[in-house]
């Protein structure tokens, strides 16, 4: 039991308390976030803001700079997101839940392909030495920002997305010691899981009575 309290508290020993605090907020606004999200609720948005702007900062003076991207990323397309999934026609929400079209699916894979390939670059500019964790962390970042794009235009498959990037993700922060980070996207895979039941009912009801 000791070992379970030490994996999730180690990292925390020389942090400074205003960090820690910073930390435990912005995991509390990243559940939301992704709670509302799988309610199809608009506070997606401005819960998940918060959540990113923290993350941005924290990420930023640990030097996890390809992580620091993906959430300033966040940011950026959260307000998007906000303005699109607010807009309505004749008093009707004008972005219905749906499946991408093949022209989407094109265009998340150049978004994938391309936002590797910014993550990565960035790691050149601040002179990183890349090692296996950085790989895994530019091919998560790309996972991640096409599921964002996805979620802002209320596609399912943006759930698959963040499945896969959490997936990989959960590992990866408990490498780096940083175990309330793999927490939080354990309790992410859960809700992104449900997300897409949710999701896909709400289709197939429609389907059926269109």
């Amino acid at each position: 039991m000791n070992q379970i309290f030490d994996f999730f508290l180690n990292a925390y020993q020389n942090a400074p308390t205003y960090q820690i605090v910073l930390e435990a907020v912005a995991f509390v606004f990243g559940i939301a976030s992704v709670w509302y999200a799988k309610q199809e609720n608009i506070l997606v948005y401005p819960t998940g803001i918060i959540c990113t702007v923290i993350t941005v900062y924290l990420l930023y003076i640990n030097q996890y700079l390809g992580d620091m991207m993906m959430n300033f990323y966040y940011s950026v397309m959260s307000l998007y997101g906000w303005w699109n999934w607010s807009r309505k026609k004749n008093n009707v929400i004008a972005v219905p839940i749906s499946r991408t079209t093949s022209k989407e699916k094109l265009i998340g894979v150049g978004l994938f392909i391309l936002t590797m390939i910014v993550t990565y670059l960035v790691y050149l500019f601040y002179d990183y030495t890349i090692e296996i964790p950085n790989y895994i962390d530019i091919v998560t970042s790309g996972i991640f920002f096409t599921a964002m794009w996805y979620m802002a235009n209320k596609k399912l498959e943006n759930w698959t997305l963040w499945i896969i990037g959490d997936l990989i993700t959960i590992p990866l922060y408990a490498y780096r010691g940083l175990g309330m980070l793999s927490l939080q996207y354990f309790i992410f895979t859960i809700l992104a899981i449900q997300g897409y039941i949710s999701w896909k009912k709400h289709l197939n009801n429609n389907h059926q009575t269109a």
